[in-house]
């Protein structure tokens, strides 16, 4: 096979040039990607030269750079190995987790799996902080996820909630969120009340779906087993047996998340997801998830994961988006 560069850069006498051979030539070709583009990946993100023989790659740059694309391709080669299934979005994950920190170990985070039921079979986390808010819910009867969109909170705790109810060790999922665009005072919204909330449940639907099949998450909603209710509906329950999740916590009021933290009973486990940059509250209302950061830090059995850009999983601009919305926000400020 001919030699073929995948990105060129500027040449400078401080190149490092760096030679990486694959014994396995099915599993380098998955490694590279059609047409190199898992390769072009990794040499555009880091600004490098790397040109392809066969199963054996040539780094040349930086020297930081490439020791870096060296370190990503052999540890994303050794999950194939173990017959990880790679996708070409875990080169963007791989990428941006060890540009922050070379010594990950990718294996602990790719390779810990939250088993579901569904198309997908199973979740694995794409980040450091989306393995400690994984392993938080597993060790926590209380876990905030704090961040902006785009970073797993809602979906990592759905799938987290789904594989307990599979394995029974929680007997119903119970959904909840403030439908604050209406104020929750629903009676002016035409329809009946499922007709009412729903709009404001949409994205929990949405999640729900995406890990189990629709008749059978429907079935479940018909017996009470899956509950997907505005946060006004939990007043004056005590909640047993539970997996719960409250999205977009932000939105509650002190008086919303403080009831709403006293609904939890025994035997429960409660994920509150939100991000405080995104508080669609009147100005004189304050937010109950800001509250709990201040006061709730530091009791035993309450664990705070704090999510940032780096931790974004969706499309790669929502990234760029999050980024030019917070520089915004800071030359407002100044």
């Amino acid at each position: 096979m001919e030699s073929t560069p995948i990105h060129n850069f500027k040449q400078t006498s401080e190149n490092k040039l760096v030679k990486l051979s694959f014994a396995e030539i099915d599993l380098a070709r998955q490694l590279f990607g059609e047409h190199n583009h898992n390769l072009d990946k990794v040499a555009e993100a880091l600004d490098l030269s790397i040109n392809v023989r066969g199963n054996t790659v040539f780094i040349q740059g930086d020297d930081i750079a490439a020791n870096l694309a060296q370190n990503i391709l052999n540890q994303l080669y050794g999950l194939l190995k173990d017959g990880y299934p790679l996708h070409p979005n875990d080169f963007d994950y791989a990428i941006k987790a060890l540009s922050g920190d070379d010594r990950i170990d990718l294996k602990k985070i790719f390779q810990d799996t939250v088993a579901i039921s569904g198309n997908k079979g199973f979740i694995t986390p794409k980040s450091p902080i989306q393995k400690e808010y994984i392993d938080a819910i597993r060790n926590y009867d209380i876990v905030f996820g704090i961040g902006p969109a785009g970073t797993g909170k809602t979906y990592l705790a759905m799938a987290m909630a789904v594989a307990s109810l599979s394995k029974g060790t929680a007997n119903r999922i119970i959904l909840t969120r403030p439908a604050v665009e209406a104020g929750e005072a629903l009676g002016f919204l035409p329809g009946d009340l499922a007709e009412k909330v729903d709009p404001y449940l949409r994205p929990l639907y949405d999640a729900l779906h995406d890990m189990m099949r629709f008749e059978k998450a429907s079935k479940l909603m018909q017996q009470g087993v899956i509950e997907v209710a505005p946060i006004a509906f939990m007043r004056g329950r005590t909640l047993n047996d539970s997996f719960i999740i409250l999205d977009e916590a932000q939105n509650t009021t002190s008086e919303q998340m403080k009831m709403f933290l006293t609904r939890i009973g025994f035997n429960s486990k409660a994920v509150i997801t939100g991000d405080i940059t995104q508080i669609d509250l009147p100005s004189d209302k304050t937010s109950g998830l800001i509250e709990t950061k201040n006061i709730l830090q530091g009791i035993e059995g309450i664990r705070f994961v704090f999510f940032s850009k780096a931790d974004v999983v969706r499309h790669r601009l929502v990234q760029k988006i999050i980024k030019a919305y917070e520089d915004l926000e800071a030359s407002k400020k100044k």
